[in-house]
């Protein structure tokens, strides 16, 4: 039998090899004077925030986490042009998609590697010599969740050389992991979809200073502060209904709210670019190479559409999977797989309450990323404005649904809140979120609909306030419109719209 031959050996430029090393002088064009691509002079709310964490932050290395589609990679090259137009020198910063390299396969180390390559061919002189000299390098690392061991080549980056560093990922636990391993070193920002002041900005020129800024969670134990946020919502009522009318449209993607392509179209892109990318991309590969069921990951994440808003457990889940799957199919599994699509923050797991360190046996609350998700992947539009819903009053039960999983999203990605629901225990009927600052707990139920029922919609919240155990100041009523009063002065009436729009 003839022997096979051997492939010719990959020719090595600097220790990288040549396909790569000509792949990231493509990725950073200023390295020879030429512009980057073209981009949006829209910049997303973190964007001075992450300038000023990379320029003069307490941690080397800072984490930028979000699902995908949200704008991350956008910011990565918006921080890069500023950069460039603010005089740092090209040869000071490195651009790596780490996602839509294809030859790094085989490469051991890729994140030391391509440091390494850089810091010979490109920047002419050690990282640490460049830092001495006042010109301190920026690496910009991007989707790096999929990468073996990206945390410990990141920490051997910072403590060996006097770099600063940006990492972006889609995935919250393999993010997470290695935040763990990086303690000290690292700080980390969550990006989700865009906030409505966001939308009013993108879509209608809009822009308007946020009630609260990011600066600390007190204000949310303060009565007064809903108070005001109640009347700011109806100082800038148009701006702020304008924005979620559009929200309601077409969600909070970036491309969605930019793009005036036909709805199906959007959908088609959604479902292609940010729901099946994190299924088959990022959560197809296990531990040690085993393949996860795409198929289940697909049919859990249509039955979590469904479901949205709602806390659907095993004699839900379980015989609904079973027979879309015809499989038999456990619990356990499918519980797994939950955990595996809130990593991919497409949606969040909202928790029940621990009291006295003991949890209600009960199952989590899914909420989802966006409400387009579901609209996308279903074939399905729900309203979720005012105006929409007196057209489609058939949709009022659903769109209460949703607007509970949008709150709920919404609450989770705030950075150090702890956010929880709580089931009915015995006589106290469920509340639908219940957020937690320190020693103190707000409660929020969320009522859409036009009429609101003073005691019937307000018994779950009642219930709470008057157990002082739960040391509960005050209750919040989420609403579909403004013009809702209860005589309680204990409790808050603030529709969905201006509670989104404090942010």
């Amino acid at each position: 039998m003839d022997k096979k031959k051997r492939p010719p050996k990959q020719k090595i430029r600097g220790s990288m090899p040549l396909e790569l090393a000509e792949n990231l002088r493509s990725l950073n064009p200023w390295w020879r004077g030429e512009p980057g691509l073209p981009l949006p002079a829209f910049h997303r709310w973190p964007f001075s925030k992450l300038k000023n964490m990379v320029m003069g932050g307490l941690a080397p290395a800072t984490i930028l986490r979000g699902p995908r589609r949200v704008g991350k990679t956008v910011l990565l090259r918006q921080l890069v042009d500023m950069f460039l137009r603010e005089g740092i020198s090209p040869s000071r910063i490195l651009y790596v998609p780490f996602d839509d390299l294809p030859t790094l396969v085989g490469l051991q180390e890729p994140v030391l590697s391509i440091s390494r390559w850089f810091e010979r061919n490109i920047l002419g002189q050690s990282f640490n010599a460049a830092a001495k000299a006042g010109e301190t390098v920026f690496l910009f690392f991007d989707e790096v969740q999929n990468l073996d061991f990206w945390a410990e080549q990141i920490k051997n980056l910072v403590d060996n050389h006097a770099v600063r560093i940006i990492v972006t990922g889609s995935s919250s636990l393999r993010i997470e992991g290695g935040r763990d391993s990086l303690a000290g070193r690292v700080t980390t920002l969550d990006l989700g979809p865009l906030l409505l002041r966001e939308i009013a900005e993108l879509r209608f020129g809009e822009s308007t200073e946020p009630l609260w800024p990011d600066n600390g969670l007190d204000h949310l134990l303060k009565i007064d502060f809903w108070k005001e946020a109640v009347n700011l919502g109806q100082d800038q009522k148009k701006a702020r209904e304008d924005a979620f009318a559009a929200f309601s449209e077409r969600g909070a993607y970036p491309f969605a709210q930019q793009s005036r392509a036909p709805w199906p179209e959007v959908a088609d892109y959604l479902n292609e670019t940010v729901i099946k990318r994190a299924i088959q991309h990022d959560l197809l590969s296990g531990p040690r190479g085993r393949k996860r069921d795409v198929e289940l990951f697909e049919e859990l994440f249509k039955l979590c559409c469904r479901y949205a808003g709602q806390a659907p457990g095993a004699h839900v889940l379980v015989p609904e999977i079973r027979q879309a799957l015809a499989g038999n199919i456990g619990w356990n599994r499918i519980l797994n797989y939950l955990r595996f699509l809130d990593e991919t923050l497409l949606i969040r797991l909202i928790q029940p309450l621990e009291i006295r360190l003991k949890r209600k046996k009960a199952p989590a609350k899914v909420c989802l990323c966006d409400h387009a998700l579901r609209a996308s992947w279903l074939q399905e539009s729900v309203p979720l404005s005012a105006e929409e819903l007196t057209a489609n009053p058939h949709l009022t039960d659903l769109a209460g649904h949703l607007a509970e999983s949008v709150l709920g999203y919404y609450l989770a990605s705030i950075p150090h809140l702890d956010v929880a629901y709580f089931p009915a225990r015995g006589i106290e009927p469920e509340v639908d979120f219940v957020m937690t600052v320190g020693t103190r707990r707000i409660p929020i139920e969320v009522k859409y609909r036009r009429r609101i029922d003073y005691h019937e919609d307000t018994r779950g919240l009642r219930a709470f306030l008057e157990k002082t155990v739960y040391n509960a100041p005050f209750g919040l009523l989420v609403t579909l419109n403004d013009d809702v009063t209860v005589p309680d002065p204990r409790i808050i009436p603030i529709s969905l719209s201006c509670f989104m729009w404090i942010r």
